[in-house]
């Protein structure tokens, strides 16, 4: 029973069983007891996958310098899998699976709970004048486009777009390789809105944008008011705003580190602006 509670605690920290089953302290609760009442509570919390993650990591490198083989381990988890999730193995963490269904929060992200994560910001470069200059049907359906653009780069990637604003979005990243995953999404929005702008732009002036990749903790909200309180996503929004440049990607130097470096060559020297150091990236054609 004390095994049981003390990783109900790892979940749910504080978790008190007598307090949930509402057994006085004086009175001995089983193992069976105690199991039910924790996976029950963990359900109402939202954090039935976070234990499940967690006996996988118990089977498989033991806990506290034990070993505790469990049964029944791979059914549960065909079961999960079986309900639309997929298991990323570099994170030890299910997400829901894109092909079934797409969530700001992977179906799993708790109100509260915090990650570190990549970001991705993009913002439209003179979107006003755009705006002012065009018919309206003609840049709704070019914001249409660029929409288009930047989720086929960020969901097969794992990425979800946290929120969509007149002039621009955040997209976030939080499994396997996010940093690398945030940056080549990146890339190919440059690429492709690159020819999208000279074989299928119908405005007349080129769509342009700047952005921005930062990485850092971010605790989770459904609301993006909230949401945007977190001091990563306000440094992204600040290093893409003060230092990003049309029609190139700046990348922060705490994500930059952990790119590949054969992805790593293709950007500029490092810049050191104020607090923050970056390098960038943009598309150079030939002459």
């Amino acid at each position: 029973m004390e095994m049981i509670v003390r990783l109900a605690r790892i979940v749910i920290p504080g978790y008190d069983i007598h307090r949930q089953s509402g057994i006085p302290e004086n009175i001995p609760i089983t193992a069976q007891t105690a199991a039910e009442q924790v996976v029950k509570d963990i359900i109402v919390a939202g954090r039935y996958l976070q234990l499940i993650e967690l006996l996988i990591k118990i089977d498989t490198s033991g806990y506290m310098g034990r070993e505790y083989p469990l049964l029944y381990m791979r059914d549960l988890i065909k079961t999960i899998l079986a309900e639309g999730y997929s298991y990323d193995s570099v994170t030890g963490l299910f997400m829901e699976n894109a092909q079934n269904q797409i969530s700001s929060n992977w179906g799993r992200l708790v109100p509260g709970d915090e990650f570190q994560l990549a970001l991705l910001r993009l913002d439209i470069v003179q979107n006003s004048e755009l705006v002012r200059r065009h018919e309206k049907k003609a840049v709704e359906a070019a914001y249409g486009d660029l929409r288009t653009i930047v989720s086929q780069a960020v969901l097969p990637r794992m990425g979800r777009l946290w929120f969509w604003e007149g002039d621009g979005c955040l997209a976030a990243f939080v499994f396997g390789k996010k940093e690398r995953s945030a940056v080549l999404a990146g890339m190919e929005i440059l690429h492709n809105l690159f020819f999208y702008n000279r074989l299928s732009n119908t405005l007349g002036s080129p769509l342009r944008v700047r952005l921005a990749v930062h990485g850092g903790p971010v605790k989770f909200a459904e609301d993006s008011v909230e949401l945007k309180k977190n001091e990563t996503i306000r440094e992204i929004t600040e290093i893409e705003s003060q230092y990003g440049k049309p029609d190139a990607l700046i990348v922060s130097s705490n994500v930059f580190i952990s790119v590949d470096r054969v992805i790593q060559d293709r950007f500029s020297a490092e810049q050191h602006k104020d607090s923050y150091k970056f390098r960038q990236y943009s598309i150079e054609v030939e002459q």
